[in-house]
């Protein structure tokens, strides 16, 4: 499976990478530190599967999900949010944008795998 995570801190990326290993979905792991360098990455690879921050410089979460789904290429990639928001409304908001599914940071790699499996269709 081949996942891009996208996140302005290199140390979030890089957790989110390491815990993606740990899982069992470490397989290729592209990277991007905002929505724009993210359009980049997904114009030149085909990924399975989008894991993005909501708060980044250049281009938020919310408008790069916003143009992935306006892109009929990405209509069965999986989006997962991973971010500090927590707020219902901001849930609602990025569910609205496209997003499939929703992680509040701090997280647990089991909470993350429960969120790939769900929106992966990989549970029973």
């Amino acid at each position: 499976m081949r996942i891009i995570t996208v996140d302005d801190s290199s140390t979030m990326r890089r957790i989110i990478k390491n815990t993606l290993k740990r899982i069992g979905y470490g397989d290729e792991i592209l990277e991007a530190e905002n929505g724009k360098e993210a359009l980049d990455v997904l114009s030149n690879n085909e990924v399975d599967l989008i894991i993005t921050d909501w708060n980044m410089p250049v281009m938020d979460g919310l408008t790069f999900v916003k143009k992935v789904r306006s892109d009929s290429k990405f209509d069965d990639v999986p989006i997962i949010m991973v971010t500090t928001e927590a707020a219902k409304e901001d849930i609602i908001t990025a569910l609205k944008a496209g997003v499939n599914n929703y992680v509040v940071k701090p997280f647990t790699p089991q909470v993350l795998k429960e969120k790939i499996e769900a929106v992966m269709g990989l549970k029973d």
